[in-house]
């Protein structure tokens, strides 16, 4: 593995890895020590406003090749004190090898979060029991004929919400803080009264966190964004009803602060190439 390019801005650094079968990697290194790491070439969920399965799942990230992000980035003099399972892939499909990953990071004395639709629902149980430190559990929507629309490869959202409620019963209020709903804000799908109001529900019962995210536009991807103003609604709506709420932070919200942006470049490129 090596690196072909660093992508900056003024607050991400993300990271374009070779592979030795010459695939890319994509790792992103914000906030000044997490670091997001992939664990497969490209993703099977194939979420419908992802750039990061857009053409669908190549193979898994070996072990070697998740940890190599670490050590690549690390290599190039950037601190990390946090690891991000949220970069392009499902972990949870990749079980074994992130499993393995995790515990290196840890006895390395990282701190260690995960980002996941909770398929499997048998690899998602397992993740719960592990030593991390957070757990965001995707939605996304809270109307099982939409949610299957935004996530085609998915567990019902009921199925997912017990799982995770069987989980959290057993927790201290201490422990639950380390769990959050992740939730993308689109304009025009998902950010009615009727659907924020059920969100905030099920929020209540499970009594976590919701992470409310603002989504970053994608050429190619027919989804639009929410205006500011509409994105500070949807957290006073939630937060009137009693919610706690974390918004995108800075990060995220530059145009290279979401997953899959190098791979939605190269294939512009490409495409470009075949026009020439």
């Amino acid at each position: 593995m090596k690196v072909k390019d660093i992508v900056k801005d003024q607050l991400n650094n993300l990271f374009e890895i070779e592979t030795e079968d010459s695939h890319t990697i994509e790792a992103v290194h914000y906030r000044g020590d997490t670091l997001c790491v992939s664990t497969q070439l490209g993703c099977p969920i194939r979420c419908s406003f992802c750039a990061s399965g857009l053409n669908g799942l190549i193979r898994n990230l070996s072990y070697e090749e998740i940890i190599g992000q670490y050590f690549q980035v690390e290599n190039n003099g950037f601190q990390i004190k946090n690891i991000a399972f949220a970069g392009i892939g499902e972990p949870l499909l990749n079980w074994d090898n992130v499993k393995k990953a995790f515990f290196f990071f840890k006895d390395k004395g990282l701190k260690v979060s995960f980002y996941t639709t909770g398929f499997p629902l048998k690899n998602f149980k397992e993740l719960l029991e592990l030593p991390h430190n957070g757990v965001t559990v995707s939605i996304h929507s809270v109307d099982e004929g939409k949610r299957s629309q935004l996530i085609p490869v998915n567990h019902s959202l009921m199925e997912i919400i017990q799982t995770l409620k069987t989980h959290l019963n057993s927790l201290s209020n201490k422990k639950k803080k380390l769990y959050s709903l992740g939730y993308l804000l689109i304009d025009g799908v998902n950010n009615s009264d009727d659907e924020l109001k059920k969100l905030s529900e099920i929020a209540e019962n499970l009594n976590i966190t919701v992470s409310l995210l603002k989504f970053n536009e994608i050429e190619g991807i027919e989804y639009k964004s929410t205006s500011d103003d509409e994105y500070e609604r949807a957290f006073l709506f939630l937060r009137k009803n009693g919610i706690k709420v974390t918004l995108s932070n800075r990060y995220r919200t530059r145009k290279i602060g979401g997953c899959g942006t190098l791979m939605v470049n190269r294939i512009k490129e490409k495409a470009q190439e075949q026009t020439i």
